[in-house]
């Protein structure tokens, strides 16, 4: 007889906060689901430079675009406490805590700042993916999408806004979009492999964005790369963004969120 099984682990995550903090490797079961590009520019970046898409995962607080780039987490020097990360920048104090379990792995994090201030994040998580991967998230949630690296947006439906399967993260195409989804969950499937990420916080605004670079970004020299990034707020920049569109601090000038990780294995047996 033939059946499937299926296993789940908590993936196990390295860091670097030396530089900005940056997850570097992300693995489970022999599997490492982060991509990776040569990119010299990101060993020595400072605050207020240009992206350096290095791959990994990049904190992107207090913005994901616009100013700073890709905010001021990802260019801070990180300081371990024990078993704490922390950076600190003028009006922000932004510290996370990465456990591994037996089936989950969850980050906690915490943003010291002056109540009633707005805020983005961003688990800027980009991911090593065959061509034949697909994405699943709620059918039918909300989505702003954002069509070739724009900053306009326009409103859809997951997961086919407009006619573009966001799903399927397939072959180079010269295609280039983003969008954030209402959602707290996304899943990623790749072979007989998945990863899930989910995003917990009280009373902030959630959701998963996607950027599914087809070869269609930058204008020179544009390459694959695939972003599933948990949320807090609904929009990519800060600046512009609308009432309820933000994570903002709450009054006790700590405002509070948990990441969950979960890495499944799925494989025939024989009996």
């Amino acid at each position: 007889m033939v059946s499937d099984g299926t296993h789940a682990t908590g993936p196990r995550i390295v860091t670097d906060p030396a530089r900005g903090g940056r997850w570097t490797s992300l693995t489970s079961g022999g599997r490492e689901w982060l991509w990776h590009r040569d990119e010299p520019r990101r060993h020595a970046v400072r605050p207020g430079d240009p992206f350096a898409d290095a791959g990994g995962v990049e904190e992107c607080l207090p913005t994901v675009r616009g100013v700073p780039d890709h905010g001021d987490a990802w260019t801070r020097p990180w300081r371990r406490h024990g078993d704490e990360e922390h950076t600190a920048w003028p009006g922000f104090a932004l510290t996370r805590r990465i456990r591994t379990g037996a089936e989950h792995t969850v980050v906690d994090y915490r943003l010291a700042a002056e109540p009633g201030t707005r805020f983005l994040w961003a688990a800027h998580a980009l991911l090593d993916l065959s061509h034949r991967a697909r994405l699943a998230m709620r059918d039918g949630a909300p989505l702003r999408l954002y069509q070739d690296g724009g900053t306009g947006w326009r409103p859809g439906r997951w997961p086919s806004p407009a006619g573009t399967p966001l799903h399927v993260l397939g072959a180079p195409d010269g295609t280039a979009v983003g969008a954030v989804v209402d959602a707290d969950e996304a899943t990623v499937h790749d072979g007989p492999d998945s990863l899930t990420l989910r995003v917990e916080a009280e009373d902030q605004p959630l959701s998963v964005a996607l950027w599914r670079n087809l070869g269609g970004f930058p204008g020179r020299a544009p390459y694959r790369s695939i972003g599933v990034e948990p949320m807090l707020g609904r929009v990519f920049a800060l600046d512009g963004a609308a009432e309820g569109d933000t994570a903002t601090v709450p009054p006790s000038g700590r405002a509070r969120w948990r990441l969950f990780l979960t890495a499944r294995h799925s494989q025939e047996r024989t009996h």
